[in-house]
């Protein structure tokens, strides 16, 4: 098993679904800015989908350096989950409080990216 891959997988498909459910369930329920919160996190929910399902394709195809790949699509996978899903829950909810976890995924999304830079260097070195 790949778990990269399904995590980016498993991402992708759920920013399909609350993408598409946020559209048609949530738009008329909430306010202008709050819609534009979600819009942003479906948007990076997205990326780091397609980013994580990108590194678990380059693992399936024996990329290397794998332990900082791999350490950078944890990062991603947090980062992404903490930065959108807590966003999704203060609009669902209405408990803003919730949008404190938010920059923390943030930093964690910058983080895997530099952890996938790191990769990036060191591929010529393993």
């Amino acid at each position: 098993m790949n778990p990269v891959l399904v995590a980016g997988a498993v991402l992708g498909l759920l920013s399909v679904v609350i993408g598409a459910s946020a559209e048609h369930l949530l738009q008329q329920r909430v306010e202008a800015e709050v819609w534009r919160w979600v819009m942003t996190a479906v948007r990076y929910h997205q990326v780091g989908a397609l980013i994580v399902t990108a590194l678990g394709l380059s693992l399936l195809c024996g990329a290397r350096p794998t332990r900082w790949i791999n350490m950078s699509a944890s990062f991603l996978i947090v980062g992404t989950v903490l930065f959108s899903f807590s966003i999704y829950a203060a609009a669902l909810t209405g408990i803003l409080s919730l949008t404190y976890v938010t920059p923390i995924g943030g930093v964690s999304l910058m983080f895997g990216w530099l952890l996938l830079i790191w990769a990036g260097v060191q591929a010529g070195r393993d």
